[in-house]
């Protein structure tokens, strides 16, 4: 039921109906309202299953190798730069203008803000300044939100993906840009 109803989020927001999310799902309207309770729990649901995807497909890209700080950032990075099955957590993770028009509703403001902290303690245990941190996962964020609107082409991402990860890892490029 939630595979059936993010997309339909995602491009239509909370204007979206049970019945519409049901019909897409191949379930009732009470079978659904059974699972969910209400639409606006649906949506929660929702917006808690993309950050989880999310958060899993991050964790999947954390190199335990990689013995210097910065390896959640780094993680983060490559995840939203992802050319793979992550690229979809990436994808409705990123997608902004909706996430945005959901925010209002203070119920999802609650569950974004519950993971931010949660982003940001793993971040600050990273070893990093949070500066840094500032800098190199807003600008991983910018670069999801152009490729899913293609704004830039696959040299373009893994550039500034290589450039990020440097940042990442010892604050300097050591690629000429």
């Amino acid at each position: 039921m939630l595979d059936a109803a993010t997309p339909m989020i995602l491009e239509r927001g909370a204007a979206i109906t049970l019945a519409q999310v049901a019909s897409a799902a191949g379930v009732s309207k009470s079978g659904l309202i059974h699972h969910f309770g209400s639409r606006d729990q649906l949506v929660i649901a929702v917006v808690e299953d993309v950050y989880e995807r999310f958060r899993e497909a991050v964790l999947s890209h954390l190199d335990l190798s990689e013995n210097y700080p910065g390896k959640m950032l780094r993680a983060y990075v490559r995840a939203l730069c992802a050319e793979s099955t992550d690229a979809a957590a990436a994808h409705d993770f990123t997608s902004a203008p909706i996430w945005n028009s959901l925010y209002a509703d203070p119920a999802i403001a609650a569950v974004v803000k519950e993971r931010n902290v949660w982003w940001s303690e793993q971040f600050a245990a990273d070893g990093l300044s949070a500066e840094r941190i500032q800098i190199v996962r807003r600008a991983a964020e910018g670069i999801a939100v152009a490729a899913l609107h293609g704004e830039e082409d696959a040299a373009s991402i893994a550039t500034a993906c290589r450039l990020l990860l440097e940042l990442a890892t010892d604050g300097t490029f050591h690629t000429p840009i």
